[in-house]
């Protein structure tokens, strides 16, 4: 069984990602990219799909655990009755490999330690090689993967296709474990210095969260969100995942199992603005290439994710041989929704193009010529019925969400044009988003109840309509938004947290049932705000802020009954709602905060 989603760390250099466990255990591991085939994948199975354990023998320790601060270096102090141990993790940004470098110090009498090393390539399917080379290091090669371990002072032996080794610590000791990527078909991968890989991680990382503007109440919380994000980052070609994990569940046991492993243009988009927020200009300037890259082509041809490097075609496949986290399944690898018609990408890209330039960065003729194609293209398009921004798999809507980030697209190319002096039909763009704007304020509202609803001709709820006043469609304090606030406080919230909608009203292709959404419960506590409510929006945000882990993280979704967080982790969503409803609050509390490019509100 593995550990609930909220007890783990996140591990990333910027390539790929690792979770590990309170307990010092790695379930999840995908070498050498984020999207590639898992090696340790007990997340989504039993110890036998591969895992990584450092820990102590007795079972009753005491376990507390911190990120080295600024930095994702994460330490894991271990207290039993014979004394302590601490056990270091990090993965260290480096070009050509990847690894995982684990130093463990015994900090106060003797402490018998064990670890288990179980090596499955391929989600857990295939059984690699496993060899002692000359100089003591063990490869272990299946395909084109070899990983290559080397340690100090810990004998290692083979035991049921499983390497494992027994060792004891006393105060000052200290062993250490390397384990490095590779392609299999070229030479061995040489060895690290663990310490000065240590050292080298620890100044990458300083280096760029120094670079934080922001201050106020909950400088540390933001920090550490900025810090996940980055990780999130595929540092070759400025691609942003959603999260470096597939399949966990947004209901235990359930059926709504995506793979987030992917650059989402809205999502990476949300990114950007909350970097750019506070103050990380440069990763703006790298993904607008990524995106140039990606999007290259014919604007027709848009998609609304990608992988890492640009790639299209994301086919979505099931895994049968894992049973899923906790038995939810199928196991999806590959994401369907990219060949889905989502609107609402239009406005988010338009958006953080703009606000880039408003940042500082320098304009780029192909950004403007790709943003007057996408125009273009939308002008096209806009009627059309899409799949919207939650991904339904039971056909096409006229989701009201989608009209709004139409509209919010056209908006920025207007804005853009008349703050930058760039060239485009400003007038046909004007005429345009007023037809929008006229269009959404008739149709997707629901005159019966006074508010705005899913989609044209419904009744439905939707918390994303709660993004019309962030991003300037109508004022907050507008009585339809003023009642379509307190409507969906009344109808979607649980236990304070806001459902996206009610899944057993809408037929979205899959059972009902998930947890309350955290990104728009964020998004409520920023309507707040703009309608003078801060007290209340920061009590939301103190709940909120009370469900990150230990170590700052969150998922995707929350289950109040089991108080348990759900779906994939860490979800760069719910982060960068946290990272803007805190900018938010100081801002309506009057608190310093960086020069920032945009904010949510307005």
């Amino acid at each position: 069984m593995p550990s609930r989603i909220e007890d783990y760390g996140l591990l990333g250099d910027c390539e790929t990602a690792a979770l590990v466990s309170r307990n010092g255990s790695i379930d999840w591991l995908c070498w050498p990219r984020f999207d590639s085939p898992a090696c340790f994948a007990a997340l989504l199975g039993e110890p036998e799909n591969g895992r990584w354990l450092i820990g102590p023998v007795d079972a009753d320790a005491t376990i507390s655990r911190s990120y080295r601060p600024g930095t994702l270096v994460l330490e894991t102090r271990f207290e039993t009755a014979d004394g302590a141990v601490t056990l270091v993790d990090f993965m260290p940004p480096r070009s050509g490999n990847s690894d995982v470098v684990r130093i463990v110090k015994g900090e106060r009498g003797c402490v018998r330690m064990q670890t288990e090393l179980i090596i499955r390539f391929d989600y857990g399917s295939t059984v690699p090689w496993v060899r002692r080379l000359n100089d003591g290091r063990l490869s272990m090669v299946a395909g084109p993967d070899r990983l290559v371990l080397r340690t100090s002072g810990v004998e290692l032996h083979g035991e049921g296709l499983t390497t494992v080794g027994d060792f004891a610590l006393n105060a000052g000791e200290i062993v250490t474990f390397d384990l490095t990527h590779g392609p299999s078909y070229r030479p061995l991968p040489p060895s690290i210095d663990p310490f000065k890989a240590l050292e080298s991680t620890e100044q990458f990382w300083r280096d760029w969260s120094s670079q934080f503007s922001y201050s106020g109440p909950y400088t540390e919380l933001v920090q550490r969100s900025l810090i996940a994000l980055k990780a999130l980052t595929y540092r070759h070609t400025g691609g942003i995942i959603a999260a470096p994990t597939t399949s966990l569940p947004e209901r235990l046991g359930g059926q709504r199992n995506w793979d987030y492993r992917f650059c989402w243009l809205r999502d990476s988009a949300f990114t950007l603005l909350a970097l750019l927020d506070a103050g990380f200009v440069e990763e703006a300037g790298d993904w607008r290439d990524w995106l140039l890259r990606a999007a290259a082509g014919s604007p027709s041809q848009l998609q609304i994710m990608y992988g890492l490097a640009g790639e299209r075609r994301l086919p979505e496949w099931r895994v049968p041989w894992l049973p899923g986290y906790e038995g939810a399944a199928p196991v999806r690898i590959g994401n369907a929704a990219a060949d889905q018609l989502q609107l609402d990408v239009f406005g988010e890209v338009m958006d953080v193009l703009f606000q880039a330039r408003c940042s500082g960065l320098e304009g780029d003729a192909d950004g403007w010529g790709l943003a007057r194609a996408m125009l273009a293209q939308l002008e096209t398009c806009w009627r059309e019925p899409d799949e919207g921004i939650w991904e339904v798999r039971s056909g096409r809507r006229h989701f009201t969400h989608s009209k709004l980030m139409a509209w919010v697209a056209f908006d920025r190319g207007i804005r853009a044009v008349e703050r930058f002096g760039l060239e485009g039909p400003v007038e046909r763009w004007r005429r345009v988003r007023d037809e929008i704007h006229r269009e959404v304020c008739t149709k997707a509202y629901d005159p019966d109840k006074g508010v705005f609803v899913q989609s044209y001709d419904s009744t439905t709820l939707d918390a994303a309509v709660l993004q019309m006043p962030l991003v300037g469609f109508l004022p907050a304090k507008d009585p339809r938004m003023l009642r379509t606030v307190e409507a969906i406080l009344q109808e979607l919230s649980q236990d304070g947290l806001l459902l996206r909608y009610d899944t057993g009203a809408t037929d979205d292709g899959l059972p009902p049932g998930e947890g309350a959404f955290l990104a728009c419960s964020f998004w409520l506590a920023d309507n707040l705000i703009l309608q003078g409510r801060a007290a209340e929006a920061e009590d939301l945000f103190r709940h909120l802020v009370g469900l990150c882990n230990d170590l700052g993280l969150l998922a995707e979704m929350y289950d109040p009954a089991n108080q348990r967080q759900l779906g994939n982790f860490p979800q760069a969503f719910s982060h960068v709602g946290l990272i803007n409803t805190a900018i938010n609050l100081s801002q309506a509390q009057n608190r310093p905060v960086g020069q920032r490019s945009r904010g949510n509100l307005g």
